[in-house]
């Protein structure tokens, strides 16, 4: 169910205006945020059991699923690892790969859909994830932009991930007995960055291992991050002109679990993850490198984390997984 906006909720959703555009009123509304209650004490180990990520690229199919929670559309996205040769287009409907992959939840930034992020979010099915991107009722790109919707967004990730689940019990489904739902990530852009944290923070779900924040801030859904440990990642440009770099990284200090942010000096709000070029290849493999330690459990994929934000001088990188 949708979570109720009380006034106090209201109030903080009124900050995510900032999330709207790049005017010097919202970027002041990002820097003030209210007091949040102190996070939960650390749990020092993530969720999963350890493993090994595939190293082969697999070939990436697409296909879409017509979800709808309580009358909210929510039209789903899914890229996943394919049968075949790896490399070109995603097919549509291709048949899926040999195994039991992770799922990743991603999120959407305001006017932005899916397939704007194609580009990374097929790296990471590549790399042998099944990514599940919903478009929003309200904050996708043709929608009213209603930013305060983001606090129901969450409740919409929850329910997606339902009913992507669901697929893999499914009798006579491409992926029937291809998803892993006991190592699930989220990750989400902009104001799906916020939706992210609330994932891990008002709206906790449980089965979240690990969480990836491009440009995203706690206003509206807090920092009292809950439940087991689940590593984080936040990726932010410094010259970020809508979220404030120091938005996401007061967030990111409240993370009490593994985490790592990866800061680019000239990066903007997010165009680097919309278009191939250095930044992204740095953003791509330093994310599946992460996907691949806390899904996978792989130990010689968190080793080389590190090593893949710090290639070149495209990023700085503070590391505490």
């Amino acid at each position: 169910m949708s979570r109720r906006v009380t006034p106090a909720l209201l109030a903080s959703a009124v900050l995510l205006a900032g999330l709207v555009g790049c005017s010097a009123d919202a970027r002041k509304a990002e820097s003030q945020q209210a007091p949040v209650e102190p996070p939960p004490a650390a749990t020092p180990t993530p969720q999963v059991s350890a493993g090994k990520a595939p190293q082969r690229a697999f070939a990436v199919g697409v296909r879409q699923l017509k979800l709808n929670r309580d009358g909210r559309a929510l039209p789903t996205t899914l890229w996943y690892p394919a049968a075949g040769q790896s490399g070109g287009a995603a097919k549509r409907s291709a048949t899926a790969a040999e195994g039991r992959f992770p799922v990743v939840m991603f999120s959407h930034g305001l006017g932005g859909r899916p397939d704007d992020y194609a580009t990374l979010l097929t790296r990471w099915a590549a790399a042998g994830f099944v990514v599940a991107a919903p478009a929003f009722p309200h904050t996708s790109r043709g929608a009213d932009n209603n930013v305060l919707d983001v606090l129901n967004q969450p409740a919409d990730v929850s329910y997606a991930l339902d009913q992507v689940l669901a697929l893999d019990g499914k009798a006579g489904d491409a992926l029937r007995g291809r998803l892993d739902g006991e190592r699930v990530a989220a990750a989400g852009h902009s104001a799906g960055g916020v939706t992210t944290i609330g994932l891990f923070t008002a709206s906790r779900d449980e089965r979240l291992d690990a969480g990836v924040v491009f440009a995203g801030t706690a206003l509206g859904v807090g920092t009292a991050f809950a439940g087991a440990a689940a590593p984080q990642l936040f990726v932010h440009g410094e010259l970020d002109e809508v979220v404030e770099y120091a938005a996401g990284k007061a967030a990111y200090d409240k993370v009490p679990w593994p985490k790592a942010m990866l800061s680019l000096p000239k990066g903007d709000h997010g165009r680097a993850l919309l278009s191939d070029g250095a930044t992204l290849r740095v953003v791509s493999d330093t994310s599946v490198e992460f996907l691949r330690w806390s899904l996978y459990g792989d130990p010689d994929a968190k080793k080389r984390i590190s090593t893949d934000a710090t290639r070149g001088d495209i990023a700085t990188f503070d590391d505490h997984l």
